[in-house]
C-alpha cells in the first residue's frame, strides 16, 4: 500500500499490523516488579524521615533538658529500633510478594524460553 495524500505537509502511512507482544504472564512480572520497587521506596523513604524526626526531637530534649541526657538517649535508641523494625518486616513481605507469590524468577524463565 503507497503513501496515503499528504496532510499538513508531510505524508502518512498506516502502521504494519502486528501480534500481540505482551503476554499476561509478563504484565504480573511488570506489575509484580513495579509493586516491589514502590515499596522499597515507600519504605526507605518513610524511614529516613522517621529518623530524622526521632533524633531531631531527642535533639531538642537534650537542648532543653541536658541533665536527662541519659533517659532520652535510651528512648532514642528504643524509638530508632522500633523505627528500623519496621522496614525490615516490610522488605520481608516485599521480597515474599516477589519471589513466593507472583513467583516472578519462575516467569521470566519461562518467558525467556529455558
Amino acid at each position: 500500500m503507497g503513501p496515503l495524500p499528504p496532510k499538513w505537509g508531510r505524508l502518512e502511512r498506516p502502521l504494519p499490523k502486528k501480534g500481540i507482544i505482551v503476554s499476561s504472564e509478563s504484565l504480573i512480572a511488570a506489575a509484580t516488579i513495579l509493586a516491589f520497587g514502590l515499596i522499597i521506596l515507600g519504605v526507605a523513604f518513610g524511614s529516613a524521615v522517621g529518623d530524622g524526626l526521632v533524633a531531631a526531637k531527642a535533639v531538642e530534649a537534650i537542648a532543653r533538658q541536658p541533665e536527662a541526657r541519659p533517659n532520652i538517649f535510651t528512648f532514642l535508641f528504643l524509638g530508632v529500633g522500633v523505627l528500623e523494625a519496621f522496614p525490615i518486616i516490610s522488605l520481608g513481605l516485599a521480597f515474599y510478594l516477589l519471589l513466593v507469590v507472583a513467583n516472578v524468577p519462575g516467569i521470566i524463565a519461562h518467558l525467556g524460553g529455558k
